[in-house]
């Protein structure tokens, strides 16, 4: 009778634990192939400088992951498939298996956690404004009335509505599919500014054809942190990717990576961003923290 009911416990138990399948360094194993995410345009962490290949910050970050699952999965040769994602599908693309690891410019934050996992946060970053210098923008207040670019998907989105609302602004805010395409819309005179991480901005600024003529302007409205997603419910998973980026920032190797890409010349056109570490990050480097944003 006893043996019985420890039996049944049992069974209920390993019922009770998650799938196999969602356990991605089985999945890759099985596979022999893991599927990543890149953007096009979040400069200078993932975006295409040349013959459709994707490089950046987070691109790095990456591959450095890919390179343990190798090792741990004893896939030498592992294939590495590359998806092109946007602001709005990246999410549902982890979720539904699609895609297996996501390292770009997402905001770690409390609502997304509930349908992802996010690794150690490797930026922090705030809303702010692109415009164009002959426009004239200083600060929110000028868009009074006016239309403004954002990307569907983002938190940046949100926070520029709530702005719009508190403070009266009656700005008509129009979602773009991606940042390229938000920055186009100001570029055509169909808005006055682009609402988007001030980090992000300044990529962009730096790879258009007149870098000049564009200027990051308006207050830092809040801040948030970036970090790579991955599926939930997978400790293997997150323990693996946690124990790459805390590697790296612990041995110097992040360093090299943030100078590389923040403080260097970087493609296509060679422009050097000079963004110096935040404080936060470099705190971070320290704490080795995944806490979300609000």
């Amino acid at each position: 009778m006893n043996l019985n009911i420890t039996a049944v416990a049992m069974l209920l138990a390993l019922a009770a634990l998650p799938a196999e399948a969602d356990d991605t360094l089985k999945k890759v194993g099985d596979s022999g192939r893991i599927s990543v995410a890149y953007r096009e345009s979040s400069v200078p962490f993932s975006y295409i400088a040349a013959a459709g290949k994707p490089v950046g910050f987070s691109v790095e970050l990456g591959n450095a992951i890919v390179d343990e699952v190798k090792r741990r999965t004893g896939k030498a040769n592992l294939e590495v498939n590359y998806v092109s994602v946007t602001s709005q599908n990246r999410i549902p693309l982890l979720v539904n298996g699609t895609i297996d690891l996501e390292c770009g410019s997402t905001t770690n934050n409390s609502t997304r956690a509930k349908d992802v996992a996010f690794a150690i946060n490797h930026f922090y970053t705030g809303t702010r404004l692109l415009a164009k210098k002959s426009s004239h923008i200083s600060n929110y207040a000028d868009l009074a009335g006016k239309t403004v670019s954002s990307t569907t998907g983002t938190t940046n989105a949100q926070v520029m509505r709530k702005y719009n609302t508190d403070n009266g602004l009656n700005m008509d805010i129009v979602l773009a599919k991606d940042h390229s395409d938000a920055m186009l819309l100001v570029d055509a005179d169909r808005a006055k500014a682009f609402a988007m991480d001030d980090v992000l901005l300044y990529g962009l600024m730096a790879t258009a054809k007149s870098p000049g003529e564009w200027e990051v302007v308006g207050d830092s409205l809040q801040v948030e942190p970036y970090a790579c997603m991955l599926r939930r419910d997978d400790p293997r998973f997150k323990e693996l990717v946690d124990g790459v980026i805390g590697g790296m920032m612990k041995n110097g190797e992040f360093d090299r990576l943030y100078t590389r890409w923040f403080m260097a010349p970087i493609p296509p056109n060679n422009i050097n961003l000079r963004l110096p570490m935040a404080p936060q990050l470099r705190e971070n480097l320290k704490n080795l923290s995944d806490k979300p944003a609000l």
